[in-house]
């Protein structure tokens, strides 16, 4: 689609429809207003687009999960039902088969994440451009929006070269995580300034912070099964506690909780279960107050644990206690969290006495590590937050308070687990917001 300049430089250039921002959201968004034949433009500030898509999953993109549509909400908790319209527009087989059709095969790894089969991004976006392409939107590089105001017409939008306008605009411009992908949080403000509600925003799915000096030696060890909990720590005063407690259905104390593989670092701790439970931490207001409670044996009980710890010291009692040790959890482990209950690794297996066996078992199934904090935005995948979902028509996308509005991907108050959820929520609700500011 070729756009005509007004003939003169000063007027600026009307369009149909205006998406801001060049990644998951606004590439499907664009493409599929623009095939439904309005004239389209989608404007970045970067110098390529997708490149928060570029530096996803470590350069593969996990584009979606194996799951249906149901599955997707579910993860989504209390957001889910916001999703229900964008889902039965673009579920997760259909956004496959889109890909697969543009000559991305993808495969299914065993944690029900999908990749493309190169475990290449790039041909994710490679393929989303081409789309843009045929579609005949036109695209604008290194082009920020900078000014943006209501007009009877549509929207006035200054950017760094001109002047446009748009009858539709759709808002695309993600949120602040990955901020060398360029992410700065415009829409947020743009948003505000048209009087929208932005819930306050903070990382999500980044590693978790500690000042253990034990867990920091263990940087490297991977444990595939870890079951986590946020709570607050016996550190916190009553009333933080209490406070805590307070929301309905809320266990007492206990903020997040999940179950997957997990990470020990340099500065702390990451991994699926902790990326999934990061935002509880992100979102409090001292994180110094909490504990992450870590059950290293999630699938035996806390009562089978003891008995098999019991039977395989009485089998192997002139064996060391390490040595039992060693067979239900990795042996740096076990040798850290027997230094931590004062227990020699030389202890000999039938001199440990019923109350020790009891204290091991309780450091492999509520192993409590302080918090610190998190890495912040610099290493958060998504954010949490922003625009309030209450003043978004589920249906279309579009501003419940301004007209020819639409948002879509990560500026919405929107944010699932790690495992290709957000990445199905951008595309879903892309596509639903560019068909409706079509229509």
């Amino acid at each position: 689609m070729e756009f005509v300049e007004p003939s003169n430089a000063a007027d600026p250039l009307h369009c149909d429809v205006i998406v801001v921002g060049a990644g998951a959201a606004g590439l499907i968004a664009a493409a599929t207003a623009a095939v439904l034949g309005r004239r389209t433009l989608l404007l970045e500030k970067n110098r390529r687009p997708g490149i928060k898509i570029l530096m996803s999953g470590g350069t593969r993109c996990n584009l979606t999960h194996a799951t249906d549509k149901w599955g997707i909400v579910k993860a989504y908790g209390s957001q889910g039902n916001f999703l229900h319209s964008a889902l039965a527009a673009l579920n997760p087989a259909e956004l496959v088969k889109r890909f697969e059709d543009d000559g991305v095969p993808t495969k299914v790894e065993e944690t029900g994440k999908i990749f493309p089969v190169s475990n290449k991004a790039s041909d994710i976006v490679d393929a989303l451009v081409r789309r843009l392409e045929r579609s005949g939107a036109v695209l604008w590089l290194d082009e920020a929006m900078q000014k943006l105001a209501a007009v009877p017409s549509g929207f006035s939008i200054t950017t760094t070269r001109r002047e446009l306008i748009a009858a539709k605009l759709i808002v695309t411009t993600g949120g602040l995580s990955y901020p060398g992908s360029g992410t700065t949080g415009d829409g947020y403000a743009w948003a505000r300034e048209l009087g929208h509600t932005i819930v306050p925003t903070r990382p999500a799915l980044t590693p978790i912070t500690t000042e253990a000096a034990w867990v920091k030696s263990l940087s490297g060890l991977t444990i595939p099964d870890v079951g986590v909990r946020i709570v607050i720590s016996e550190r916190a005063p009553p009333e933080v506690l209490a406070a805590s407690s307070a929301g309905k259905g809320k266990k007492a104390g206990i903020l997040a909780e999940a179950r997957s593989s997990f990470l020990f670092t340099h500065f702390g701790l990451s991994g699926p279960s902790i990326l999934d439970v990061s935002r509880a931490v992100s979102g409090f207001p001292q994180p110094t107050l909490l504990d992450l409670v870590c059950d290293f044996l999630p699938a035996v009980s806390t009562q089978a644990l003891d008995d098999d710890l019991r039977q395989r010291c009485a089998a192997e009692g002139k064996r060391q206690v390490i040595g039992p040790l060693t067979q239900l959890v990795p042996r740096r482990l076990a040798e850290e969290l027997l230094s931590q209950l004062g227990l020699s690794a030389e202890l000999r297996a039938a001199e440990l006495s019923k109350l020790d066996r009891a204290r091991i078992v309780a450091a492999i199934k509520a192993c409590r590590i302080p918090v610190a904090g998190t890495k912040g935005y610099g290493k958060a995948e998504v954010t949490a937050g922003g625009v309030s979902l209450e003043e978004v028509d589920s249906r279309t996308m579009q501003s419940k308070l301004v007209p020819g509005l639409y948002f879509a991907g990560e500026v919405l108050d929107l944010d699932g687990p790690i495992g290709g959820y957000n990445f199905q929520a951008a595309f879903s609700t892309g596509l639903l917001a560019g068909r409706c500011a079509a229509g």
